[in-house]
């Protein structure tokens, strides 16, 4: 029986800038986005069932959940409806990205699993048409039909390809005892209403364009920081200890609570992964568009 594998990659913001609340209640950002090889995996199979069948493995949470509410089994069964496609499909989706960290995983998934059904009915779609449907299941869904490094705008649903950054070297560390819900840290940040001069004329925006065409990558930043670090003080202690490892940057990963560090090679990464035995931690690398495309289309 024929299947397709897919991967569905985390990411990293390496800016993460928040310029004020809008009037339809959305928090307007700025975002560098990177994809990382950290990954999970999906398998999809034709089904003789005329129903969407997911199992998920690797987090209890959310194979105990109704499959209905994942994003996986809701990317799915929008592509269907889409394209008047009425036979079945069983999915194993297989996580090794925490959730509720701010990596990314349930918005990688949701992207794998719109790629991968095209892939497995063979069927296509006009790219504007995929974007519509990726950004009604998410935010941060668009990216991950092509992610590399992109500016993220609006919601981060507005998405540009960047210059790639040469490969760098990371610890991501998931501390597995505080989770930070995303309404929470948007809550916590206590953003002001957005205005027209903060839009367009924001003092960070002067920065944050500079590192945009940058190809070195350097000068993290995140606004969530501050109010996330106040209210989870260990998170802070986690950024202290990767810089102390030898990091030569770090940050706290989307709304959190992982925390990364960036290191200029595997070795001194593994090295500090070690010093953090009461959390969850992985090395990983940063993923150029050009090798993200080639793995989603499941070649080399």
């Amino acid at each position: 029986m024929r299947e397709v594998r897919i991967a569905a990659f985390a990411k990293i913001n390496l800016c993460l800038d928040i310029l004020g609340k809008r009037p339809d209640g959305y928090h307007e950002l700025r975002t560098i986005f990177q994809t990382v090889s950290l990954h999970d995996q999906l398998i999809l199979l034709p089904s003789k069932q005329k129903e969407i069948s997911l199992l998920i493995e690797g987090n209890t949470v959310l194979s105990q959940e109704a499959p209905q509410k994942n994003l996986v089994f809701r990317a799915v069964d929008a592509l269907r409806r889409e394209l008047k496609i009425r036979s079945g499909v069983e999915i194993d989706l297989k996580k090794k990205i925490p959730a509720g960290r701010g990596l990314g995983g349930g918005s990688s998934d949701a992207a794998a699993a719109l790629l991968g059904y095209l892939r497995l009915t063979k069927r296509t779609m006009p790219y504007p048409r995929l974007l519509e449907i990726a950004a009604s299941l998410g935010a941060d869904v668009p990216f991950f039909l092509s992610g590399g490094r992109a500016l993220g705008i609006g919601r981060g649903d507005e998405i540009y390809p960047l210059p790639d950054i040469p490969k760098v070297f990371l610890v991501i560390v998931s501390p597995k005892s505080i989770h930070v819900p995303t309404p929470d840290a948007y809550r916590w940040l206590k953003a002001g209403p957005l205005t027209l001069t903060k839009s367009v004329a924001h003092p960070k925006l002067w920065k944050f364009c500079a590192l945009c065409w940058s190809t070195q990558g350097s000068g993290l930043s995140n606004d969530f920081e501050a109010p996330v670090f106040q209210r989870h003080p260990r998170l802070a202690q986690i950024k202290r200890a990767l810089l102390q490892r030898g990091a030569a940057e770090a940050s706290l990963a989307g709304s959190g609570s992982a925390v990364f560090g960036v290191f200029p090679s595997p070795v001194l990464a593994r090295r500090a992964a070690v010093g953090f035995p009461d959390d969850q931690t992985f090395v990983c690398e940063t993923l150029s568009r050009d090798r993200y495309v080639r793995k989603m289309q499941g070649t080399r």
